[in-house]
């Protein structure tokens, strides 16, 4: 039970000091696209035994649905009348994450190119992310009972969870992130993957509401010249030092 501690990789108990095991832990992981956050999220959620909510996915599941339904990703006024009316559902376990859409398994295509073109202009809209970020906080606070969670997006720590006890923003330089996207795709270039991140990039960060940030008390780790192992190794060590 996650009551009588939370087990990490190498099979040792986090704790607080001398005192009781850690429960009700918030692992807040930010960062841009091709960080590395997603794989390191899931890894680090299996390794304390958490739950994981890729936030990410639930702004890519609304562009699905206002898509499916004709909306054009550059009308905020529609988009904004319309932010209330799809239903997401998702999964936790970091082995099977997952999201539905009014009960439509949309796994596969919120991955997909036209997607992925149209988050950034979908999740600036304010009412888009008012309301995700209400039901995020409230995928959290249901976890906390069981342990806690692992969350990854670009605004954790600075407006989901601001109070998260562990902040970690995860950064990579322009080309790692571009050669790790462009062999995660399929019919994509290097190049292309790079203007596209460098673009998605400077419209996230520029957003009014909830801009992609480092939280002033996070740690920033340059994944760089780090492999997967490396990076949850990392990341599990910050977390044992910071509770």
């Amino acid at each position: 039970m996650l009551s009588a501690g939370i087990p990490v990789a190498s099979g040792t108990t986090i704790r607080r000091g001398e005192g009781e095991p850690v429960s009700g832990l918030v692992v807040a992981m930010d960062g841009p696209s091709g960080s590395g956050k997603s794989s390191a999220s899931r890894g680090v959620a299996r390794a304390l035994g958490l739950r994981y909510l890729d936030t990410g996915a639930m702004y890519r599941a609304v562009t699905w649905w206002m898509l499916q339904r004709g909306v054009n990703p550059e009308d905020a006024a529609e988009i904004a009348a319309r932010a209330a009316e799809p239903t997401l559902v998702m999964s936790t376990d970091p082995d099977a994450p997952g999201v539905t859409v009014d009960g439509v398994d949309v796994n596969g295509p919120i991955r997909g190119p036209e997607v992925t073109g149209a988050v950034s202009a979908v999740s600036a809209v304010p009412e888009v992310r008012h309301r995700l970020v209400a039901l995020q906080r409230e995928i959290i606070a249901e976890s906390l009972p069981g342990g806690g969670i692992v969350v990854e997006g670009r605004d954790i720590g600075t407006a989901v969870a601001p109070d998260a006890p562990v902040k970690i923003y995860l950064t990579a330089s322009a080309q790692a992130r571009a050669l790790r996207r462009t062999a995660e795709l399929d019919g994509t270039t290097v190049e292309a993957q790079q203007a596209a991140m460098a673009r998605r990039d400077a419209l996230d960060s520029t957003r009014k509401a909830d801009p992609l940030a480092m939280a002033a008390d996070a740690v920033e780790l340059d994944t760089t010249p780090l492999d997967l192992d490396e990076v949850i190794a990392e990341v599990l060590r910050l977390v044992k030092e910071r509770v």
